[in-house]
């Protein structure tokens, strides 16, 4: 079955209505009827919404693609930019309480800060919540490298304030934007949080933001796997105390110098919820912590590229899934890398991440294959195919096209897939496999080749397994699940190991679906 492209987008910066809808009505002037309807079966909003839904009230406020990063220039190495960059105080935080951003600027310019809410809007990706213009700056120092060669800024705070009341759950990013004198040229990066609250709702929504800090090369090239003594080093450590630099791992895109991995793997599954008028709220790794941010919630959701987890946060979604919780992994190179969580030189909680060791012990395949790079890890966490059902497995990234091996699996209903039809693109780059076949009722329902470098082969399962008490975890075993969702505006579509997705798939988005409402329903054949 062919794929669906995105649907064309409104040009406007700011819309009056974000009613879905009435956004797709505009190709009608260009004469595309017959391309609307098609589209609208493809991604049309759910049918069945609580009035009370308060993601449905939030997207029906006007929205702006303004949040996007115009003019942007590494100029110091590769990844950083010290034109204007920050971070901010928290990985996320609670209506009522205060964020801290700290913001540097190379020459000292004023800076104006605008903080934008991510979600659908109408198909514009973000709402303007906050503006403060003029921000007095100073160019703030680098640290140098500290114990475990961890780099942690103690940057004064350039603009303080109290997340207000009507603030919605979500991702927000600040966008900075320098006021150059007369005659210059302005700069931008952003800054990146998670605005979470305690309410019940349906999902709770994952940001993989262990993995974006320990991926992020700021200042100079200083992430965890950059060490001199090798890339897989136990011991090194990174802070979330410092901005983050332009991602470069498998393409280098604009967007992301400050956003971390968020508008990369994460953003397009959290534009197409919100758009279909799911039930989501959003939590950071350091949360889940409290086993409380999971079990308020019937679903949780891991996104994207979600590797680096305290073996805490394991011990949480495990007593979930006993407790009835459903869990989809729409994800991959999950739970790989024990990473406890550790207080900032001042003493604020869970701000450094190091790695310590492997969930469970390497495969003596790994060790002879990987052995000079992988660690060599002495200690090791639980297996993570307990609570995933497969794991990461060598050669552990590459590029393959989702398989279908069960069309009559209920996952499958409407999407018209037979027994070896193909997603193309969808697998990568990094998947799992080694499923756990002992595990009782675990159910392999797609599985095929990725090529690593575009010719080593290996092999990846896509899983799904009975929880005890009418719950259900899915495991779609690829990074690249978001990208058959939906393509955002600024979305650039992957491209490694030789193979890219195709973007939004009428197919991928059927499957959510299924696994979204009988997530809902709590019921499992």
């Amino acid at each position: 079955m062919p794929t669906i492209p995105p649907v064309a987008r409104p040009e406007q910066h700011n819309l009056s209505s974000t009613n879905p809808i009435r956004s797709l009505c505009q190709p009608f002037a260009c004469g595309l009827i017959p391309f609307l309807l098609f589209a609208i079966t493809a991604i049309a909003p759910r049918q069945s919404i609580a009035e009370n839904n308060r993601i449905v009230a939030e997207n029906q406020r006007p929205g702006t693609t303004d949040w996007q990063l115009t003019r942007v220039r590494p100029n110091a190495g590769r990844y950083r930019t010290s034109l204007v960059e920050g971070y901010c105080s928290e990985q996320s935080l609670s209506v009522g309480e205060e964020l801290k951003v700290f913001i540097s600027s190379d020459p000292a310019v004023p800076v104006n800060l605008d903080i934008y809410r991510m979600g659908y809007y109408g198909g514009t990706g973000g709402r303007l919540v906050k503006t403060f213009p003029n921000i007095d700056t100073i160019t703030q120092p680098v640290p140098a490298a500290g114990k475990d060669r961890v780099r942690q800024c103690k940057w004064k705070p350039s603009v303080s304030f109290t997340i207000p009341e009507d603030w919605v759950s979500g991702v927000y990013l600040g966008k900075l934007t320098t006021v150059p004198e007369a005659g210059q040229p302005y700069w931008q990066s952003y800054v990146i949080f998670i605005v979470k609250d305690d309410r019940p709702a349906d999902f709770v929504f994952q940001c993989s933001d262990n993995t974006w800090q320990a991926y992020n090369r700021w200042p100079v090239n200083d992430s965890l796997y950059t060490h001199p003594d090798g890339p897989q080093k136990p011991g090194v450590a990174v802070s979330f105390d410092r901005p983050y630099g332009m991602y470069c791992q498998i393409f280098e895109h604009p967007l992301s110098l400050g956003s971390g991995e968020f508008l990369l793997w994460e953003f397009p599954l959290c534009f197409w919820m919100e758009q279909q008028g799911y039930d989501v709220t959003y939590v950071s790794n350091s949360d889940l912590l409290n086993p409380g941010e999971i079990d308020r919630c019937k679903t949780f959701l891991s996104v994207g590229h979600d590797e680096y987890w305290d073996t805490r946060q394991y011990d949480t979604v495990a007593a979930a899934i006993d407790r009835g919780v459903n869990v989809l992994w729409l994800s991959a190179n999950s739970v790989y890398m024990v990473s406890p969580f550790s207080p900032s030189e001042s003493g604020q909680p869970n701000r450094i991440i190091t790695r310590t060791g492997s969930f469970g012990p390497l495969r003596e395949e790994e060790t002879q294959t990987y052995g000079k790079i992988m660690g060599p890890f002495e200690t090791h966490g639980p297996d993570e195919r307990k609570i995933i059902g497969a794991r990461t497995v060598v050669p552990f990234n590459g590029g393959g096209d989702w398989v279908c091996t069960q069309p009559k699996h209920w996952i499958y209903e409407g999407t018209q897939m037979r027994q070896g039809d193909r997603i193309e693109g969808l697998i990568g780059w990094e998947h799992h496999g080694d499923p756990d076949l002992q595990r009782p009722g675990l159910q392999v329902v797609a599985e095929g080749t990725t090529w690593a470098g575009g010719t080593n082969p290996g092999h990846w399962t896509a899983t799904i397994f009975p929880g005890p008490k009418g719950n259900f975890v899915f495991n779609a075993a690829t990074i690249y699940w978001a990208q058959g969702l939906a393509s955002p505006p600024g979305h650039i579509i992957p491209w490694s190991h030789y193979s890219r997705p195709h973007g939004p798939d009428r197919r991928v988005q059927q499957i959510t679906k299924n696994l979204f409402e009988r997530s809902l329903q709590k019921t499992q054949d």
